[in-house]
Order: structure tokens, then C-alpha cells, then sequence
């Protein structure tokens, strides 16, 4: 404590920009749940017998290959089959698979791999629940797989500034392997719980509603439990498998674009904005330092060290498949590799051609099956 009210002094001393920048970046990063940026705009709407295809502007996301969903300011969602077609200097057609809602040149949108909106679009049976946890009743998904009831549950952990429909493409793998789900939420994600200032702890705070989530799972018949976290929830994911009291029926983890280390993630954040990477470090008091942390609008501070698997590669125990896109410029790919190359007795690593949390969305197919491979051998192991 001593020591963080010396940096504190440090930082107070210096007063000057870098500061002032890293406590803007540390209370952007932790900012409470927001709505959607809509950032696109689109261009035209080209409508035949065989089918419709919206024009948007050329970007690295909108010329990806594969399946993504467009999710219209006024409310409706556009899926996006494989189908891309060239309409000129900066722009691009992409060839619509469904569409609910209107859709018309002028609207505002934003790119999304989440492509189900709901448990049912994406084929699933879904009952809502409530999870008790310290700070509040938790809303959740149970999904049952059709031959009913399993002993191994699969968890499904959203990310930072993710609803929990981005994890139901993996809970139709899970569904299909013969797993119950229980999809949750956690306090301040604009679902669950609000508390305090309504900031998000990083998975510090968020990782005790999630740790309440499987004991309820436990609670209702699970006997193993499978922990899916996708970008940040994977972070909230690697705790809890490490947690003494869960560590014994934490059978496997899936980590989708995972955050194994904060600090390289928070460098990199910055340089997918445009800042120059160091800058991040100078958010890093702001998180760590309990009397920064209060500044920035945290209860508490924020465990860094806690968060880095690199360093702590050689305390992991559960067999561990990550699934990452080669283009995450968010949670960089070549820190889920060093994961790997430390660890291959345990971590299996798939690499897609994608962007943050898009690998399902870049080859569903490849995706899916080595899912479902890795989840079946688990289950028989178990």
C-alpha cells in the first residue's frame, strides 16, 4: 500500500499530459456499458430476384471473408452470406442472407461477428434464469441439449462490451456435443447487476458472478464444468479454473480471442486507435494503484499481475483449446502463441484469418468442427 501511494505522489508530481492521458485510457477502457457505435453508413441496397446486396464502404472488415451480421442503427439485423462482390473504387457488396427489419441506403450500422440475436435464431431452446450472486440476481440462458439433461456443463462468458448472444455460436457447438449451457451475465455489463459507478473491474470484480454461475450449475446437477470465455471472459475464465474450490471440476477451457495478459492488450488497444502503443503503460497506475484506481472510478484496484498468463504459464493445470484470429489487433495473436509454445502439453491453439472475436465468423466450418472434436474428447475423458 505504501508503495502505491509512492507512485500516486509520482504521478500527482508529474502532472502534466502523460498522466492525464493514461487516466483518460484507463477510464475509457473501464467505462460503463454503453450503446453500439455505428459506424458505417450504407451506400445502397441492390435488390434482384436472386438476391439482395448491400453496398458499404471498402474496410478491412467489410472485405473479410466469411459470415458477419450488420446490426442497423434502427434496430434490425442483416446477415451476410460468404457472397462478395466488387461495386467500384472504396466500396463493396456483400451479399445478404437474411435480413429482419428494413434496409435502406443512408442507414447508419455497425460490423459484428454476432450473428444470432437470439437463443432461437441460432436453433436453441433457451430458459431464463437467474443466478444469485453477492451483488444481485444475474440473468442467465440454461440450455438443454436435445437428449436432455448432462453431468458436464459448458459456462459461456461474454467479453468486455459484449452481449452474451455473441457466445451462442459456441453454445450450438456445445449443444450438439451433448452439453448443458448455462450462458451468463455479470455485474456491470449492462445486463447483470449494476454497481458502484457502473465500471468494469477487468475481471477481477466480474470473475465472483461467474464463479456464483457454477455453483449454481453444480447446485442443479453439473458434476464437470467446460469454462467458454470469449475475449475478456477468458481472462475471468483462467481464474477461476485456478480457483482452488472450482479447480477440481474445471474439465477444459475454451478460450475464444482471449485476454492473457492485460498490459500487451491495453498497448495494443491503443494502436488500434491510433495511439503510439507506449501510451498504454501510462494507464497501467491508474488500474493497479488502489488510490489511482479510486480516481479512475474503480471500488478497488485492478490485479494486472493476477491477469498474466505468460508469467504465469507454468501455474496452469486445465487442458486448454484457443481459438484466435491472426488479425486481432485488440488481443494480440502472437501472446495466445507464446501461451502455446510454453505450454503445448496443455494448449491447443487454432489460428484463423480474423479479427477480434471473429474466428467462428472467418470459417464457421473449420471452427466448429475443431470445437466439437475437442469438446467430444474431453467428455470421454472425463
Amino acid at each position: 500500500m505504501k508503495t502505491c501511494w509512492a507512485i500516486a505522489g509520482a504521478v500527482a508530481a508529474v502532472g502534466g499530459t502523460l498522466a492525464g492521458l493514461g487516466l483518460v485510457i484507463a477510464r475509457t477502457l473501464t467505462a460503463p456499458a454503453g450503446g453500439r457505435t455505428y459506424d458505417l453508413t450504407v451506400r445502397g441496397v441492390e435488390k434482384s430476384r436472386e438476391r439482395t446486396i448491400v453496398v458499404l464502404d471498402r474496410t478491412d472488415h467489410t472485405d473479410a471473408s466469411g459470415i458477419y451480421c450488420l446490426i442497423l442503427e434502427n434496430g434490425g439485423w442483416v446477415r451476410l452470406s460468404e457472397g462478395i462482390v466488387d461495386r467500384g473504387i472504396g466500396l463493396i457488396g456483400r451479399v445478404v442472407e437474411d435480413l429482419s427489419g428494413e434496409l435502406r441506403a443512408g442507414d447508419r450500422a455497425s460490423w459484428s461477428g454476432i450473428f444470432f440475436s437470439t437463443p432461437a435464431e441460432a436453433g436453441l431452446a433457451a430458459m431464463d434464469v437467474w443466478v444469485p450472486t453477492d451483488v444481485g440476481p444475474a440473468p442467465a440462458w440454461l440450455i438443454y441439449p436435445q437428449a436432455g439433461p448432462s453431468m458436464t456443463w459448458a459456462i459461456h462468458i461474454h467479453g468486455l462490451g459484449s452481449p452474451r448472444t455473441g457466445t451462442l455460436r459456441g453454445v450450438q457447438v456445445a449443444a450438439e456435443a451433448g452439453l448443458t449451457s448455462l450462458v451468463v451475465t455479470y455485474r456491470n455489463d449492462g445486463e447483470g447487476p449494476t454497481v458502484g459507478t457502473g465500471r468494469s473491474a477487468l475481471g477481477a470484480a466480474e470473475a465472483d458472478d461467474v464463479r456464483a454461475a457454477v455453483r449454481c450449475a453444480r447446485e442443479n446437477g453439473a458434476r464437470n464444468v467446460i469454462l467458454f470465455g470469449w475475449s475478456m471472459g477468458a481472462a475471468i475464465a483462467l481464474q477461476l479454473a485456478q480457483d482452488p474450490e472450482l479447480r477440481a471440476i474445471v474439465k477444459g477451457l475454451v478460450l475464444e480471442s482471449p485476454v492473457l495478459d492485460w498490459v500487451s492488450t491495453i498497448k495494443a488497444n491503443c494502436a488500434r486507435v491510433g495511439l503510439p502503443e507506449w501510451t498504454g503503460a501510462f494507464a497501467l497506475p491508474w488500474l493497479n494503484c488502489w488510490p489511482l484506481a479510486r480516481m479512475t472510478g474503480l471500488p478497488r484496484r485492478v490485479p494486472l499481475r493476477r491477469f498474466d498468463w505468460i508469467a504465469r504459464s507454468d501455474e496452469l493445470t486445465t487442458p486448454t483449446l484457443i481459438l484466435h484470429g491472426t488479425l486481432d489487433t485488440s488481443s494480440l495473436f502472437e501472446v495466445a502463441s507464446e501461451l502455446n509454445k510454453r505450454r503445448p502439453d496443455i494448449v491447443e491453439l487454432e489460428a484463423f484469418s480474423a479479427d477480434h472475436t471473429m474466428s467462428w465468423n472467418s470459417d464457421p466450418v473449420r471452427w466448429r468442427a475443431a470445437l466439437k472434436a475437442r469438446l467430444l474428447m474431453w467428455e470421454e475423458t472425463i
